[in-house]
């Protein structure tokens, strides 16, 4: 904030919010030569009025809160506006919980197939007798002038 070659475009919530302000910036001072973190969306950042720090500034907030994510809208900060921790708790866990849920729901089929590895190979204990292999002692180290065929 205090050199005049940085603009400051400021601090966001998200890593993805700071990574699009970014690209607005980059876009608005190095024109299309600029390396940009989202190349596949440039079209959909504003462009900032000017190349005044302030009109760079308010584009890139912009660009910020185009994309901010779904459980962040609900809870904007606002100056002077203190947020309970607790909430802050509640809304991550509940987000976490959803989360979690809707991964079940869609990663775990209905008519799971399950192939049972003894019945097939007719070798009841199977898995059994390969978890005992595990616990084996290795062979014993080749010796000096031995022969590993004796043919």
């Amino acid at each position: 904030p205090n050199k005049k070659s940085r603009i400051w475009l400021g601090t966001f919530p998200t890593a993805e919010m700071a990574a699009r302000a970014h690209d607005v910036a980059a876009i608005a001072l190095r024109n299309r030569m600029a390396c940009v973190n989202f190349a596949d969306s440039v079209w959909r950042l504003p462009v900032p009025a000017s190349l005044d720090p302030k009109d760079i500034q308010k584009a890139a907030a912009e660009a910020a809160e185009m994309f901010r994510p779904p459980l962040l809208e609900e809870k904007k900060d606002v100056p002077g506006d203190v947020a309970q921790p607790e909430e802050d708790a509640t809304l991550i866990t509940t987000a976490t919980t959803t989360a979690t849920e809707t991964a079940t729901e869609t990663t775990m089929p209905e008519n799971l197939l399950f192939m049972d590895d003894e019945a097939i190979f007719g070798m009841p204990g199977l898995l059994a007798n390969m978890a005992e292999g595990l616990m084996l002692p290795p062979p014993p180290p080749h010796s000096e002038g031995g022969d590993w065929y004796e043919g």
